[in-house]
């Protein structure tokens, strides 16, 4: 059984998911194509693909590190699945990046509940989000990330609360220097800012419809067990899981919002979604429903070659 066997912290388990998302990666790579195959544009996708991998190192390490799951694979697992279910979100290479930053930059904020470094993880935190958003903008939206968890770890010394607009601020320095230097000009940030859309209809396409409704009835299925348990949840765990929920909130204002809709935001939601989901299949009783919950998200995929 695929939840038996993924529901320890093993090795082979993290080989499994490493190929295969390498194998999603090459497939929807290869599908999507076009034009001729040269030295630098494999060296892209290698590039690429070790983004996708390093955004699996870093979920599984901060997952682990804070106890936000049990001691079992379901969280890398899982995000892997959803990467097959929206093959999309790898497709689109500047969403990807600033997924990986994003990552960095929840790493940071999740271990303030150590209230050790504080200074530091804030800033460092506010630094990865604003290189996130220089990638894709809405990405700073995850800004209010950091104000939550200086609210919910409970860190009141006022100097805190200036340190993350230092760091995004150190952002556009650079980006300013790097301007100046390469152009000799100051940079134009109505190029960097982006719009506001509500416009839904670029999801109109049956591969999208049927990926997007999995995830969006799984996840608020898993989200209501999830925020029912949160009373269970060790006192000082239970503002990391607060923040989980929030980093989820924020990752779909971001998909509501973004003027591009194309599938390839919902990659934001992938690691607080898959903290969450991982949660829930931990708590199920009954094996058996755990067992169709994950292959429901593997079958999805599949059937995607039949449409």
């Amino acid at each position: 059984m695929i939840t038996r066997f993924f529901s320890t912290s093993k090795p082979i388990h993290l080989v499994i998911v490493i190929l295969f998302s390498l194998l999603v990666f090459m497939f929807t790579r290869i599908n999507n194509f076009e034009g001729s195959l040269n030295f630098i544009l494999f060296l892209k996708q290698i590039g690429l693909y070790s983004v996708v991998l390093a955004s699996i190192f870093v979920l599984d390490f901060f997952v682990s590190k804070n106890s936000l799951t049990k001691r079992s694979s379901y969280k890398i697992l899982l995000f892997s699945l959803f990467i097959a279910i929206l093959p999309v979100t790898i497709q689109i290479d500047n969403v990807l990046i600033s997924n990986l930053f994003v990552l960095l930059a929840i790493r940071r904020i999740i271990s303030l509940r150590s209230n050790k470094d504080v200074k530091k993880k804030l800033f460092d935190a506010a630094f990865w989000i604003g290189i996130a958003s220089l990638f894709y903008f809405w990405a700073i939206l995850f800004f209010i990330l950091v104000f939550a968890a200086l609210f919910f770890y409970s860190i009141n010394n006022f100097k805190n609360w200036i340190i993350p607009f230092i760091g995004l601020l150190t952002v556009i320095i650079i980006i300013i220097s790097y301007s100046i230097i390469e152009s000799n000009q100051f940079t134009d940030f109505n190029n960097y800012l982006d719009a506001i859309s509500f416009d839904f209809a670029t999801y109109n396409v049956l591969g999208l419809i049927i990926g997007i409704t999995i995830l969006t009835s799984l996840g608020l299925w898993t989200l209501f067990f999830y925020i029912r348990n949160l009373k269970n949840k060790i006192k000082r765990q239970r503002p990391s899981h607060i923040l989980i929920i929030v980093a989820l909130l924020i990752s779909v204002a971001n998909v509501l919002i973004v003027p591009n809709k194309n599938g390839s935001e919902y990659i934001f939601m992938f690691a607080p979604l898959s903290i969450i989901m991982a949660n829930y299949i931990e708590s199920i009783k009954e094996k058996w429903f755990a067992e169709l919950f994950v292959w429901i998200l593997i079958l999805t995929p599949i059937s995607y070659l039949a449409l």
